[in-house]
């Protein structure tokens, strides 16, 4: 319970600091304003973050958070595409005011990072842990150890992908002028850049047999 309430402070002053940042520059944007907003103290801020980018990380963790969560509890009989398309539906009618502000804010994060080496960095730190689950994710989905060559190198590209497409994403929507069937576009290009990035090893149907790892492996 403790460590689930400091990560919903951490999140709450991510909220506003992201917001700062966005509406006024990192520059601009001072610890103590950061913790004006939320209703703390500064000294609070800077036990729960090492400096005032770092605030922003929780929230771009939220960018790819969803991705994360989809593939985790991706159902064997499911194809990429099918699986994408469910959760993506589940999460336009279930989602509450909340999730979809942190949705926008991690856009606009994920956008400023082109320009803020501090946010970029908070930016690649979340692709990391991305590309850590992913080995997980694709190990499981293989039936592979998660230490196997291939394995990792699925996960590396599949992350890269997933980066890419975010930063596209996030620009796209940003920018006002959202295309006709976008959610449609979106799920197929996730689907299919991990297909790529994998060489078709990930994103298809998978036999129900395929639950123990495999003995032979790249190493």
């Amino acid at each position: 319970m403790k460590e689930q309430r400091r990560d919903r402070l951490r999140l709450e002053i991510s909220r506003e600091a992201s917001r700062l940042f966005w509406e006024q520059g990192v520059d601009a944007t001072s610890g103590d304003q950061i913790a004006e907003a939320v209703g703390l103290s500064t000294r609070t801020i800077w036990r729960h973050f090492r400096s005032k980018e770092s605030c922003a990380e929780p929230i771009v963790t939220q960018g790819v958070e969803w991705e994360m969560r989809t593939l985790r509890d991706w159902p064997a009989g499911l194809s990429l595409e099918e699986r994408f398309s469910a959760e993506a539906s589940r999460f336009r009618h279930e989602a509450d005011a909340v999730e979809m502000a942190d949705t926008g804010l991690a856009m606009r994060m994920i956008r400023l990072a082109d320009t803020e080496p501090p946010l970029r960095t908070a930016w690649l730190m979340a692709c990391d842990q991305v590309e850590r689950e992913m080995v997980e994710i694709i190990a499981k989905r293989l039936g592979l150890p998660a230490d196997d060559l291939q394995v990792r190198l699925h996960a590396a590209a599949a992350s890269a992908a997933f980066r890419v497409l975010s930063e596209h994403i996030g620009a796209v929507a940003l920018c006002g002028d959202i295309p006709e069937d976008f959610e449609g576009d979106v799920i197929r290009r996730l689907a299919q850049a991990v297909r790529d990035a994998t060489g078709g090893a990930i994103g298809d149907v998978i036999a129900p047999d395929v639950a123990e790892p495999a003995t032979a492996s790249l190493k």
